[in-house]
């Protein structure tokens, strides 16, 4: 069977967001993050659970991108948060499905508006409940309407 550009779109962005959560959480290095998760995660088979396989050099854009505009998208996603709420108050993995959606809405003009807010929303369907799938819809929302 195989993959189509739209499915390998969208497990590099799943990847993508627990790469990042990954640099965060425990630092590490982007060439050693990168290599573990072409090697271990894109396409490979985990305790019996087959990780679809991805665009590879999307994956590396968004995660590389996202680090790289770290202090500018952190602005634009702390401008969209109510007030007496700050970045460090959002749960870490919410965190990185945000960025990442960020970087995409900045950087990838090549990639639809809709496009990119669905798919973070594929994304955080997979770790979240409806509440805070509609807080990432309305952050990414509004971060689109600034910056495209």
């Amino acid at each position: 069977m195989t993959t189509s550009s739209k499915q390998k779109r969208a497990a590099a962005r799943l990847l993508a967001v627990q790469a990042l959560y990954q640099f965060d959480m425990e630092g590490t290095k982007m060439p050693t993050l990168l290599d573990e998760f072409h090697r271990h995660r894109a396409g490979m088979e985990i305790d019996e659970a087959q990780f679809a396989q991805a665009e590879i050099t999307f994956f590396d854009d968004i995660v590389q991108g996202t680090v790289a505009r770290r202090d500018e998208i952190d602005a634009l996603i702390s401008a969209r948060l109510t007030e007496g709420w700050s970045i460090t108050r959002l749960d870490k993995t919410q965190l990185q499905i945000l960025r990442a959606g960020v970087y995409e809405l900045l950087a990838r003009r090549d990639v639809p508006i809709g496009a990119v807010i669905s798919e973070y929303l594929d994304v955080s369907h997979a770790f979240f409940d409806a509440r805070e799938t509609k807080f990432v819809n309305g952050v990414l929302d509004a971060v689109a309407k600034d910056v495209r």
